[in-house]
């Protein structure tokens, strides 16, 4: 992938790149679960998640949101800077989205036009259950758009788009999609196309985008060196199988929580449904700092664990177990958490790293 990203750069005006550009649209669709087109961006995940807003709503529209973590918090201020009515619903940062929470509050208010959630919140470690929260509008027997955020989840964690009734699903390139930062995505139902939206919009909209597609093009200067990547990444999830990926991210955070109920120590996540597949969030005992746990590790085994964010900063500290990743590295991994923690004075069960190898050697 690394080699493919340094070729050189073809002129994007030319058939190659078209060439390229309808190869890697058409593999992008199986990964998000559609048929439908999926818009890509020279942006970050959080120019995806202002397109997504920007494309469907008006100024002043009523939008539901759901606090349940640190990035649900962002996008909700994306939103209200754009000038939204967020209805932010509060959370406790251990838990997803509530499916009864979602249709008592559509029923509450037919004015809601979107429900923005956030399906693998990276800072928790927690999932929320896209199909139950699409049954919960459709209970509701409400015309609200579904606007997903997969940064995270996206070619790691089982979804399916068009199945699961969402209206745009948001994701960009530096997880799943095994690439640096510099792709943002929107794949966009029918339903979507036709809301519009209000705002006043030129580099976000879709509407040129689509129309520049269809020949293999794009109304800007594409990012061409990472859509070579984005080929060589789509070209091995295709070969290990999708549902072959979903099912080694599982596996892995299943080991990952055998360890740390091994080791003694808790789990941010406390609703069994929602365990993430790509990383855990580890509370640390009172008394000690996550931080200072995580700076020892990087000096003592050059090995950097996430970060509390929001108001988790100082408590908790986060295992990856994303992208490409197998049992071999994950074992490593956790051995080295387990020697850290031991050194930085926390009385853990070295029975951890075992429990841990009994859930891979089983697979």
């Amino acid at each position: 992938m690394l080699r493919a990203i340094s070729a050189p750069t073809i002129d994007h005006r030319g058939p190659d790149f078209a060439t390229l550009a309808l190869d890697v649209l058409a593999a992008l669709k199986p990964v998000f679960g559609t048929t439908g087109p999926v818009v890509v961006y020279p942006s970050s995940g959080t120019g995806a998640w202002e397109a997504a807003l920007v494309n469907t709503l008006s100024p002043g529209d009523r939008v539901l949101a759901f606090e349940t973590g640190h990035f649900a918090t962002l996008w909700r201020e994306v939103a209200t800077n754009l000038g939204l009515d967020v209805d932010f619903v509060p959370g406790d940062w251990r838990h997803g989205v509530d499916p009864a929470a979602v249709t008592e509050k559509l029923r509450q208010d037919p004015s809601i036009k979107a429900v923005c959630v956030v399906h693998n919140e990276t800072s928790t470690g927690v999932t929320s259950r896209i199909p139950e929260i699409r049954a919960a509008i459709d209970e509701a027997e409400h015309s609200a758009l579904l606007l997903v955020d997969t940064v995270s989840s996206l070619g790691s964690v089982d979804y399916r788009h068009d199945e699961w009734g969402v209206d745009v699903t948001v994701s960009c390139s530096q997880k799943g999609l095994l690439l640096p930062p510099g792709l943002g995505f929107n794949a966009v139902s029918e339903k979507a196309l036709r809301a519009g939206g209000g705002f006043a919009k030129s580099y976000w909209d879709w509407r040129p985008i689509l129309a520049a597609n269809e020949r293999g093009y794009f109304p800007y200067t594409p990012p061409t060196n990472l859509l070579y990547g984005l080929k060589e990444s789509l070209a091995l999830l295709n070969e290990e199988g999708l549902d072959n990926v979903f099912a080694r991210h599982l596996r892995h955070a299943k080991a990952t929580r055998a360890a740390v109920r091994g080791w003694g120590l808790e789990v941010l996540c406390l609703d069994d449904r929602e365990h993430s597949p790509v990383l855990t969030a580890v509370l640390v005992p009172d008394g000690h700092d996550a931080d200072k746990i995580r700076a020892l590790i990087l000096d003592r085994f050059n090995m950097s664990l996430g970060t509390g964010l929001g108001r988790l900063a100082g408590r908790v500290f986060r295992i990856g177990h994303l992208g490409h990743f197998n049992d071999v590295s994950l074992a490593g991994t956790l051995s080295g958490v387990q020697m850290g923690l031991t050194i930085a004075g926390l009385s853990v069960d070295p029975a951890g790293i075992t429990a841990a190898l009994h859930v891979l050697e089983s697979a």
